[in-house]
């Protein structure tokens, strides 16, 4: 891809979750965040690319670079209070301010009521909810003294409905972001900050093909072109979402485009939920 006509020229985006897994998994190691970060930079927006491992962050700046992009890359725990306090003053200091903020990381385990363990519970709470709150909490007051800012939640068609596999803990905590959402959008609307969280539908990451993995009792067996083709049935438009599919919604939502567009959700699910 090239770069695009530059909606975003002169904004520093703040991008958490922006590494990735390698390619071992088959789909090139691209998750919703390395995407979002990527087509963010193809928008004209310098990068603050934020992951629990540098080494992911970095090789995502490299590709961002390697397109005449800037990016810079930070390593924090976004479930450490300390860590994003330091992450975020890092990026002050790098590039003066920020813009746009795009909360991207989450975790999922399978299991539903009755044989979910305590602790998966507890780990989704913990990351899926602090993931969005804690950055959040600290560039709110960068945002207020500015005036302006855009913050973009990742959340999932699952926070709505159930899809058929019994994942409750991470639909609650994804449900939970939406309401979160709409609430901190109501709360910050007279500051001149919009919030809004995208949902994905079926989306092939290499969360949801580690997810795929353990649930299978021969993983090295897995045709991963028979199993799109069976999740591509149930979607209307034919086709397994990839990252981009997010990341175009993210770019749209972080742009000018959508000055008007707050405390809502963007369904990118190719009409799964008027089926399900």
């Amino acid at each position: 891809m090239t770069r695009l006509a530059g909606k975003l020229a002169g904004k520093i985006a703040l991008v958490t979750g922006a590494g990735s897994m390698t390619s071992s998994m088959g789909n090139g190691g691209m998750g919703n965040g390395k995407a979002t970060a990527i087509r963010l930079a193809r928008d004209g927006a310098a990068i603050c690319a934020l992951d629990l491992n540098l080494e992911a962050a970095e090789e995502t700046c490299t590709l961002i670079r390697a397109e005449g992009g800037t990016a810079h890359a930070v390593a924090a725990d976004v479930t450490r209070e300390d860590e994003v306090i330091a992450a975020i003053a890092k990026c002050l200091e790098t590039f003066g301010r920020i813009d746009i903020l795009q909360n991207n990381v989450g975790i999922l385990r399978t299991g539903g009521a009755m044989d979910s363990t305590v602790e998966d519970w507890d780990l989704m709470v913990h990351v899926n909810m602090k993931a969005v709150f804690l950055p959040t909490k600290h560039a709110l007051p960068h945002f207020v003294e500015r005036g302006a800012g855009v913050i973009t939640n990742i959340s999932s068609i699952a926070g709505l409905r159930y899809l058929g596999t019994p994942y409750i803990g991470y639909n609650a905590t994804k449900g939970s972001i939406i309401s979160f959402t709409r609430n901190l959008a109501a709360e910050v609307a007279p500051h001149g900050i919009r919030a809004n969280a995208i949902l994905p539908g079926f989306v092939d990451t290499p969360m949801a093909r580690e997810v795929t993995i353990q649930k299978s009792d021969t993983p090295d067996a897995i045709d991963w072109d028979a199993l799109d083709q069976q999740r591509a049935a149930r979607i209307p438009l034919g086709r397994v979402g990839t990252p981009w599919d997010v990341a175009n919604a993210a770019a749209f939502l972080a742009s000018d485009d959508a000055s008007y567009i707050t405390g809502t959700e963007i369904t990118v699910d190719g009409g799964v939920s008027c089926r399900v």
